[in-house]
């Protein structure tokens, strides 16, 4: 095995017996496999013993953003941004081969340059952490550094988030602030600002414009329209979804329309709902989250102990098939299991409140089309309506918390628009 003389951070550039490449180094978990980053942003991983020629073009030396002088514009706006993590802020380091977050008010205007031009801006890392590992308790801690930076008298707040469940957390932060009189946009980024593809830039820019210019307040999230990089849209909080795992246009609406497109380069700003929040009123929180209450994915070959896990929860949203089904009938020996599957739906609706939502995500549920749909509603299964599953999760959760005998007459009202109760045309065909 040749002996490679370089390390984590390096630029080298590596020749097989076909190609030549060049890239930075950064570390493998396969020590037979030395792994680059192409100028493409993308990484390539290649075999020790295919490398016929390996040359160190230049060693690493680790950079940091240069300072800046930051200067009160007391004809600008403040802006606040909390940060929990995730690449909005964020550059590889391949010292470590990890992500390290840029945080201070210095190392941010080094970044992002524009946004001295667009507001003034107060920094606070609130939590540094992956957004799948989010938990009820984090949207209490952001609502009350909410409620801070609002006493500060800030003229909106961007929450810097991962992108994985970022769509879920606006969805429980638009049930948390019951009343909020600015704007409360969350934003992630699809890549690291380090590179050239990165959706950090246009999508922190695009909502700090948003924030300033214009008379929305709420929850919303902002991020690409589209792959290029000319426009952002400001997304409903509880019609929002993840769809593509690394596209920077990952965030689409479902059921329901973008609240506003955002045209940074052009300083345009186009509202695409009449309808919205607008800056007045209070700030009302309401952060109490029933922890015992749960998922359930129906698929084939379900079997009752899968549900009957569920036993002494509170809340269980089901995200059924097509309109709203689960399995219950039985047709054969194959299917007996399908009896205990009822029964225990049975036994579980005395003191759990059972949610229909649909894994089809768009369109609605409708448990009166067929037989099925009818004894689910008889064993005391509640209509989900169009909400999306996460978001009827959280809400419900929120519902258990805040107003627990309630909660039966809540769950299918339209309470942040998370209910679409006029589907039209454009979005049932």
């Amino acid at each position: 095995m040749k002996n490679f003389s370089a390390k984590a951070g390096d630029l080298v550039e590596i020749s097989t017996d076909n190609e030549v490449f060049s890239g930075t180094l950064i570390p493998s978990v396969n020590h037979d496999i030395l792994v680059l980053k192409l100028d493409s942003g993308y990484n390539l991983g290649i075999k020790k013993n295919k490398i016929k020629k390996f040359r160190l073009i230049k060693k690493f030396s680790q950079e940091r953003p240069e300072k800046q002088n930051i200067v009160h514009n007391k004809n600008l706006p403040t802006i606040s941004i909390l940060h929990t993590g995730g690449t909005l802020a964020s550059r590889v380091s391949y010292e470590t081969g990890a992500v390290s977050a840029r945080f201070t008010p210095e190392e941010l205007l080094a970044m992002f340059p524009g946004l001295k031009e667009i507001a003034n801006f107060r920094n606070k890392l609130v939590r540094e952490m992956f957004s799948d590992d989010l938990r009820f308790k984090h949207f209490s801690i952001l609502a009350r550094e909410i409620e801070r930076e609002i006493k500060n008298k800030v003229h909106g707040i961007i929450i810097g988030m991962g992108t994985d469940n970022l769509a879920v957390a606006a969805s429980a932060l638009s049930f948390v602030l019951e009343s909020c009189p600015v704007p409360v946009i969350l934003v992630g980024s699809q890549r690291s600002s380090d590179r050239g593809s990165s959706d950090a830039y246009l999508n922190l820019l695009s909502a700090s414009l948003f924030i300033t210019k214009t008379d929305f307040s709420g929850v919303a999230i902002c991020m690409h329209e589209n792959l290029n990089d000319k426009t952002c849209l400001i997304l409903p909080a509880c019609k929002t979804r993840k769809l593509h795992t690394s596209r920077r246009d990952a965030f689409k609406v479902v059921n329901d329309k973008p609240i506003a497109r955002i045209n940074y380069e052009m300083n345009q700003i186009e509202f695409l709902k009449k309808n919205y929040g607008k800056r007045n009123g209070r700030l009302a929180i309401k952060d109490k989250f029933e922890e015992k209450v749960g998922l359930i994915k129906i698929t084939i070959n379900m079997n009752a102990k899968q549900f009957l896990s569920y036993k002494g929860y509170k809340g269980l949203i089901i995200e059924g098939t097509g309109l709203g089904h689960t399995p219950l009938d039985v047709i054969d020996k194959e299917t007996k299991e399908h009896a205990k599957i009822k029964k225990v739906l049975q036994v579980l609706s005395k003191n759990t409140v059972l949610v229909m939502t649909s894994q089809c995500l768009f369109g609605r549920v409708n448990m009166n089309v067929y037989s099925k749909g009818r004894e689910l509603q008889e064993l005391g299964v509640i209509s989900g309506k169009d909400m999306l599953p996460e978001t009827a999760f959280v809400k419900l959760s929120w519902l258990l918390g805040n107003y627990p005998k309630q909660v039966k007459e809540l769950i299918g009202k339209n309470l942040r628009g998370e209910i679409n109760e006029n589907l039209t045309k454009e979005f049932l065909e």
